[in-house]
């Protein structure tokens, strides 16, 4: 029957779908570029090669691949193209520059870990390929609290509806738990000597992410809030809600030049994750 309801407020196919569109949007597989097999793909997404299988049906029904046979799945593009700039960089280039060094520090704030997962589940593959060899990671990652009322996803004209969050933190749940894994597996695979990962629970609703690398690095991101239809259960319903998939991020270097005007973003940024992180914080929600 392949893989149908999670029991936390989604399915593993809207999962798997969510994970694919975030990685074309972000850079993960970018336009011209070809998709893992789908062996691969199932294991990554924690999913069965069947649920891939109708994911890729989707893709290709909404115009982001085409599949050819002998030839695989090849990404074709995404609704919300971003131009590179100056001071902005791509979740991907982000994440194979930190994960090339020896020591990979990381402080993230985020709603969802949604992306967040894509790419340590990308890095971790290139660990094991042996591409990259760091010596210790550690990842501190700060997550709203689910008791914490959230204003999106909202159904719209029906504020006390509560499948859309119910969604989000099945969503969550499982992101956070397939990064640790991926992270935690290569300790205990013998290739990397130390990995550290630990969740933090926040009574704040994020309105952006932040990425901070060894004190040094920062990429920054705002939600934008939209209405837009999502699928609950057998339902597609309106409802408010944020993008963070594909989303402008800024990135941030410390003592830069030519230098900003005010205080330095990166260490303002890296203040206000302790703060929250040390003050505001429960260990497990």
């Amino acid at each position: 029957m392949g893989d149908t309801r999670t029991g936390e407020g989604g399915s593993k196919f809207e999962l798997a779908l969510e994970a694919l569109r975030t990685g074309m949007e972000d850079g993960t597989y970018p336009v011209g570029a070809s998709l893992p097999a789908q062996r691969k793909l199932a294991d990554r997404l924690g999913v069965s090669r069947d649920t891939v299988q109708k994911v890729l049906t989707r893709l290709r029904e909404e115009g982001w691949v085409e599949s050819r046979q002998g030839s695989g799945t090849r990404v074709l593009g995404v609704r919300r193209t971003r131009h590179p700039a100056a001071g902005r960089v791509t979740l991907r280039s982000f994440f194979d520059d930190a994960f090339a060094r020896p020591e990979v520090l990381l402080d993230i704030h985020t709603l969802t870990s949604e992306s967040l997962s894509t790419h340590i589940w990308l890095q971790a593959e290139r660990i094991r390929e042996g591409a990259i060899a760091p010596e210790r990671i550690a990842l501190r990652m700060l997550l709203p609290q689910e008791s914490t009322p959230l204003p999106y996803p909202t159904v719209r004209g029906r504020r006390n509806d509560t499948r859309p969050q119910e969604r989000l933190r099945g969503i969550t749940r499982v992101n956070e738990a397939s990064l640790r894994e991926a992270l935690e597996d290569l300790q205990r695979g013998g290739f990397v000597p130390q990995v550290d990962v630990e969740t933090r629970y926040a009574p704040l609703t994020p309105t952006f992410k932040v990425y901070l690398l060894n004190r040094t690095e920062a990429l920054h991101g705002f939600y934008t809030v939209v209405e837009r239809m999502i699928s609950v259960g057998d339902e597609e319903i309106e409802a408010r809600d944020v993008l963070g998939l594909g989303a402008t991020l800024t990135h941030h270097v410390k003592d830069a030049e030519p230098p900003s005007q005010g205080p330095d973003f990166v260490d303002a940024a890296q203040a206000w994750f302790d703060s929250v992180w040390n003050l505001l914080t429960d260990e497990s929600d």
